[in-house]
């Protein structure tokens, strides 16, 4: 058995929320131990920041390219990154020599897989210098440079979680960020691919019409009626026509016109085409799983998850958490399964997950070259 490493893993998901923090103990195959977890949010004048860096990136040609408020963005998220490693291992008692590896996300603001290009802010030198812990990032690049979409990436911890089940037969997890993706295990058999849209049409929908940042719950969507045309006009996209693997960019689907309808019914209606489109997957699927595993802020939304308990009638449709997993922070979870595995030249995709010519390892990993320093407070 390999040896086995001691993982932080960052995520800032496609909705932009905050970061969330896991550490794992692993040898990139199996995993041994999930250790503590948190979660910090962005202020919410650095979460616009944010979304006016989706602004910025739109005029991205090459990967280096920082146009706007990006460099200055790009810093002020790496420092908040530090911030919140430093806050992790305080309020865990952890040392840092204790740490071996940070596996680090960043934050996308641009995904176009058709033209090779995936750009997360996140600057890993600048991290592994303020935390003094070797740091892997920028895990999406090698993927699409052997001619991969570039996401969805966790597939294989996907892989591994799932051999923890007992007697499930194909299975598939589903994670309902911004976007949602799937992952189908079967075995060795590995397949995913984004659905379409996850949360990201839902939470600009009650921003402009209610002024608040998601529907809690989907307690909005609950009191409404789903509309058809709404739901049958973003399901008539060409991407449900593509087969997989595949993947999307959070502003490819356009947010729903203001006087398309009322508060309820537009996120009743979004929450439907949400469930649709993880339901279409099952074309692309060698057979239909008997148990669907939810992770992501959607997973608590309860229209969604009803929508897709009535579609996939048959199926065990479940959250992460009844299935004994943290449905929080699975993907700070996988994000230190992949630093470990990309550590060890292992792969992190593959040609049925990304459409990579070949298994793919991947990330830049660097070494702290200074020591720590006292960073400012956390971004406003």
């Amino acid at each position: 058995m390999a040896k086995l490493l001691t993982a932080i893993g960052l995520m800032s998901g496609t909705s932009m929320d905050g970061i969330d923090v896991a550490l794992v103990e692993t040898d990139g195959d199996g995993i041994f131990h999930f250790g503590p977890t948190m979660a910090m949010a962005y202020p919410p004048a650095f979460k616009g920041r944010l979304e006016r860096g989706l602004l910025d990136a739109q005029a991205i040609k090459e990967r280096t390219d920082r146009p706007g408020d990006l460099v200055a963005l790009e810093q002020a998220l790496t420092d908040f990154h530090a911030q919140v490693v430093n806050r992790f291992l305080t309020e865990n008692g952890l040392a840092v020599h204790s740490i071996d590896l940070l596996g680090f996300h960043g934050q996308t603001v641009l995904h176009r897989p058709n033209e090779g290009v995936t750009i997360q802010l996140g600057d890993g030198q600048a991290l592994a210098d303020a935390t003094g812990i070797t740091t892997v990032y920028d895990m999406r690049a090698a993927d699409m440079e052997a001619g991969g979409q570039g996401a969805p990436l966790i597939p294989v911890f996907h892989r591994a979680l799932a051999g923890s089940l007992k007697n499930t037969g194909p299975t598939c997890f589903v994670n309902i960020g911004g976007i949602s993706n799937i992952t189908y295990v079967d075995g060795e058999t590995l397949i995913a691919f984004d659905t379409g849209p996850g949360n990201a049409l839902i939470d600009q929908w009650v921003a402009q019409k209610a002024g608040i940042p998601f529907d809690s719950g989907g307690t909005i969507a609950s009191e409404g009626r789903v509309l058809a045309s709404v739901v049958n006009r973003y399901l008539a996209a060409p991407f449900f026509d593509e087969s997989g693997p595949k993947s999307l960019d959070r502003n490819d689907f356009p947010p729903l016109e203001s006087g398309s309808a009322e508060l309820a019914d537009g996120a009743r209606s979004l929450a439907r085409l949400t469930a649709e489109a993880i339901a279409k997957s099952l074309d692309q699927l060698p057979t239909a799983p008997a148990r669907w595993i939810i992770s992501g802020g959607g997973r608590l939304n309860v229209t969604i998850m009803g929508d897709l308990a009535e579609i996939l009638d048959g199926a065990e449709v479940q959250t992460a958490e009844a299935a004994g997993f943290d449905g929080d922070m699975m993907e700070a979870q996988a994000f230190a399964y992949l630093a470990v595995r990309a550590r060890r030249s292992l792969s992190l995709t593959f040609p049925t997950t990304t459409g990579c010519r070949g298994a793919v390892t991947g990330g830049k990993t660097v070494a702290p070259q200074t020591t720590p320093s006292p960073l400012p407070g956390l971004a406003r």
